[in-house]
């Protein structure tokens, strides 16, 4: 399943330079982010990694449009971000999908709200239930979901807006470990086939390796970039592997060094991410 990068690499999608991110009054207030620099090419899969508290989430609400950096400026095709767009698109981990709509009035949302013509808007529709498996639930609402199908269908939604970037807030983080696998599976095939540069907020060191192209590691608050790794091992990765467990203790032993920062934080009160 390795994605040859050579067609799809080379152009600077997103960059973020320098910046810093403070919540609350500029002298006093929490330093979230500080000095964050980075630039995304056109088709990577980037996992950023940390403990609690190091900006993840942070960082990819301020690349989101959604909260906006103190100071410094992210890019995405060389335009400045200062508000949400349809270049890109997000998948919470709450999954944040209609309670009263069933699953391809769900998917279908965001194209009608785009004025998407019916006849095209439903084909879309129908291609993603296929894509992933939600053909048989299309009438079922979210209650009626695992949480498995209820992420399946939070990605289809994002995906029926064809946005060239995805930004992913741990989507896969309150799912148990076969369910989480599965999912990830299919993302990696996603992205395969739809050439999308995702960016992947996740605590889990394993999901980060089996699923990037590259691993971002944040220092604990204020997060600044602890070390870019680009991870070389061929897919589909095998997880019992010497090259997959040698980079699990590297790694591991960055993320832990940063943990134990936020343990002692979170002794003396309070946690941010």
């Amino acid at each position: 399943m390795e994605m040859s990068m050579t067609s799809v690499a080379g152009t600077h999608e997103i960059k973020v330079l320098g910046v810093n991110k403070v919540f609350g009054d500029a002298e006093t207030g929490v330093v979230a982010l500080k000095d964050i620099d980075l630039t995304i090419q056109h088709g990577e899969f980037v996992c950023l990694l940390g403990p609690s508290g190091c900006g993840k989430s942070t960082l990819l609400n301020a690349v989101a449009g959604f909260s906006l950096p103190s100071t410094g400026d992210i890019l995405v095709k060389d335009v400045s971000v200062t508000k949400p767009g349809p270049d890109r698109g997000m998948v919470f981990q709450e999954y944040a999908l209609f309670p009263w709509m069933d699953v391809a009035k769900n998917i279908g949302f965001g194209l009608e709200i785009k004025g998407t013509p019916q006849a095209e808007r439903e084909a879309i529709v129908e291609r993603l239930m296929q894509k992933l498996g939600l053909s048989d639930f299309r009438n079922r609402f979210p209650k009626d979901l695992s949480g498995g199908m209820r992420q399946r269908v939070a990605i289809a939604r994002v995906l029926a807006l064809d946005p060239p970037i995805m930004l992913m807030d741990e989507p896969f983080g309150a799912l148990d470990a076969l369910t989480r696998r599965s999912l990830q599976d299919e993302l990696l095939r996603i992205w395969e086939e739809e050439r999308k540069t995702i960016i992947f907020v996740t605590h889990s060191i394993e999901e980060a390796i089996y699923l990037g192209s590259r691993v971002v590691v944040l220092t604990y608050r204020p997060g600044t970039v602890k070390t870019d790794i680009t991870i070389d091992i061929p897919r589909p990765r095998d997880t019992s592997s010497a090259a997959f467990n040698d980079m699990k203790r590297k790694l591991g032993a960055l993320v832990m060094e940063e943990h134990q920062r936020f343990s002692e934080d979170e002794r003396r009160g309070g946690t941010f991410d």
